[in-house]
C-alpha cells in the first residue's frame, strides 16, 4: 500500500489470479483481493489457493474474507495470517469476533469492517472501537438492499454522516465510501467522490483500474488549496498570535487547522 492514508481501494477478484499483478500496478493506494462477492461458491477454495500461492510481503494487499456466518470464513482467516496480508476487509460486519481480533489486534494487520446492514450501523460505534480497526467502510449497495432504500444520494446522507461522526469519536481514520458501479461514466464517479469528500469521507472503493486516478485526484488537495494553506500559515506565523485576514476572510483557529490538515495530506507539513 502506497499512501499513508489510502484514498483509493481497488478490488480484484480472487478467482482471477492473472489480474493480481495488474491491480497492484494500477496506482491504487491499496488493493483488496476479494474472496467474497466476486467469487462463486464453487470457486472459493481454488481462489483461496491461488491467492495463497501469490502472496508476498513485497506486495502487501488487503483481503476481503467471506462473512463470519459462511462455511468459508475460518479458512479465509487462516490464509490472512500469512505474510503479505496487510489487513482484513470484513463484510457484513455486525461485531468483531475473537478470531478476527486476534489476527488484527496486535497492530500487525489493519481491520476494515464493512458496514452493510442496519444491525452493523447500529453497532458501528462498538465496531469502530475494536482493536485493530483502521477505518470503517460503507457497503452502500448491500446497505440499500438491507433497508429497502432506492437511491444512493440524499437517501443515504444520514447513514454516511453517522459513519463520519462515529469514526471521529473513535479516533480512527475517516471512513471509506462505497463503490460507483458506473465504470465508463467519469462524471458520475467524480460527483460521488467529491460528495463523499465533502461529507468527511477519506477514501472510496474502486471496482475498475480506470476509476483509480480520478478517485485519487478528488481526495488530493489541489494546487490552489495548497497555495492558500501556505499563505494562511505564513500570515499566522508573521502575526504572532494577532488577528489576521487572508483573502479578505478572518483566520481563526478552525481555519488554521484546516490549512494545516491540507498541508499534512500533501506531505508539506510534519505531523
Amino acid at each position: 500500500m502506497s499512501h499513508q492514508t489510502p484514498r483509493s481501494y481497488l478490488f480484484v477478484p480472487a478467482n482471477r489470479p492473472e489480474r493480481y499483478d495488474r491491480a497492484c500496478t494500477a496506482g491504487a493506494d491499496a488493493v483488496i483481493v476479494d474472496l467474497e462477492d466476486a467469487v462463486p461458491p464453487g470457486e472459493k477454495q481454488t481462489a483461496r489457493e491461488s491467492l495463497a500461492e501469490w502472496l508476498s510481503p513485497e506486495r502487501p494487499v488487503l483481503v476481503r474474507v467471506n462473512a463470519v456466518d459462511t462455511p468459508w470464513h475460518a479458512e479465509d482467516l487462516a490464509l490472512c495470517s500469512r505474510a503479505g496480508v496487510a489487513g482484513i476487509v470484513l463484510p457484513k460486519a455486525e461485531m468483531v469476533s475473537g478470531a478476527v481480533a486476534s489476527l488484527c489486534g496486535d497492530g500487525s494487520r489493519q481491520l476494515l469492517p464493512l458496514i452493510e446492514t442496519a444491525i452493523g450501523l447500529t453497532r458501528a460505534r462498538d465496531i469502530a472501537q475494536a482493536r485493530g480497526v483502521r477505518r470503517l467502510v460503507f457497503g452502500s449497495i448491500d446497505f440499500q438492499v438491507d433497508l429497502g432504500i432506492d437511491g444512493d444520494g440524499e437517501e443515504l446522507l444520514y447513514f454516511r454522516s453517522q459513519l463520519v461522526l462515529i469514526s471521529r469519536l473513535a479516533g480512527i481514520d475517516a471512513p471509506v465510501d462505497g463503490v460507483c458501479t458506473e465504470i465508463d461514466e467519469p462524471e458520475q464517479l467524480q460527483a460521488e467522490t467529491l460528495r463523499a469528500k465533502r461529507l468527511g469521507f477519506g477514501g472510496k472503493l474502486c471496482i475498475h483500474p480506470r476509476q483509480v486516478p480520478l478517485v485519487n485526484d478528488c481526495f488530493t488537495p489541489s494546487a490552489e488549496e495548497l497555495e492558500w494553506a501556505e499563505r494562511v500559515l505564513a500570515a499566522a506565523a508573521k502575526a504572532s498570535g494577532a488577528a489576521i485576514a487572508v483573502d479578505g476572510r478572518m483566520v481563526d483557529r478552525p481555519v488554521l487547522l484546516k490549512a494545516e490538515r491540507l498541508l499534512l495530506q500533501a506531505g508539506r507539513l510534519k505531523g
